[in-house]
């Protein structure tokens, strides 16, 4: 199908940008790498009367280190994430988790900020990023400012920004030496996951002094998993120590019923799969 007509903006700087998302109204869009926005177009779910295009914005691009924290831009692609060396060393959480998005060629355009403003709960990059206790740099008329991620994810594909505004970097603390792993159940390869486990873990002298696990398409919202978290601070990482941890997983959870799966099995999926991303993480 061919989408409605609209107005296109391809503005060379974030102020631009911003500039041209109010001068549009409520109806704008941005488009990022449009691996979420184009599909919706050519079936004509949504009919935006200007699209503003951030794929001219060189600021939106790269990731680098500021000190005790990583600053990945917005319109990073996929493909940069995956082979980026300061993530790899310092927040392998985001590269193992964006290893597992969709396919190289969405990877190739789709871009890390995008996938988080889109906020599709079943999105990959969405626990990672919670786990790691991101924030989100947001700009619009007023200037810019910084969001946590616990915040910023309201709702089914609602975060925190206004219409008007943009997300323009996202801040990392740095995870340095942390072990990582994302494990994902979905169907068929390259679907939506069904359940998805961002797993870190810190280790100091045998035992797991700090965990972080995110889970994905448990909620409206990603969702840390707490009870895991504090059931293995000081644990060693045994088999047994890390399945009694993983019980613990769904607890607290909202899981949506669909047609791949109902609440119960939703749950138990989480509990399966904290088991194997940690198991995996410790061993990696």
């Amino acid at each position: 199908m061919i989408p409605a007509p609209f107005d296109y903006v391809a503005p060379s700087s974030v102020d631009d940008a911003v500039r041209a998302l109010a001068e549009a109204g409520e109806d704008a869009k941005v488009i990022a790498g449009g691996q979420s926005l184009l599909p919706v177009l050519r079936m004509r779910l949504a009919a935006p009367t200007t699209v503003v295009d951030l794929g001219r914005i060189p600021e939106l691009r790269g990731v680098r280190d500021d000190g005790d924290a990583l600053v990945i831009g917005a319109m990073t692609t996929h493909y940069d994430v995956q082979r980026d060396p300061l993530l790899a060393e310092h927040a392998l959480l985001l590269v193992k988790a964006t290893d597992t998005v969709a396919d190289p060629q969405v990877r190739h355009r789709g871009t890390f900020g995008g996938s988080l403003a889109h906020a599709d709960p079943a999105g990959d990059l969405l626990a990672p990023a919670l786990a790691l206790d991101a924030e989100m740099v947001i700009a619009g008329q007023d200037g810019r400012r910084t969001v946590a991620a616990a915040d910023f994810f309201q709702d089914f594909f609602t975060t925190a920004m206004a219409p008007e505004e943009i997300l323009v970097e996202v801040r990392v603390p740095k995870h340095t030496g942390w072990h990582a792993h994302y494990e994902k159940f979905n169907r068929v390869a390259q679907a939506w996951s069904m359940v998805a486990v961002a797993a870190a873990v810190r280790t100091e002298g045998g035992r797991i002094a700090e965990a972080r696990v995110g889970l994905t398409n448990m909620a409206s919202v990603p969702v840390r998993a707490r009870g895991v978290e504090q059931a293995l601070v000081g644990q060693e990482a045994t088999p047994e120590a890390i399945r009694a941890a993983a019980e613990h997983a769904a607890e607290g959870t909202s899981p949506t019923v669909d047609g791949n799966a109902d609440v119960e099995y939703r749950q138990q999926l989480a509990r399966v799969l904290t088991g194997r991303a940690i198991t995996a993480a410790m061993a990696g």
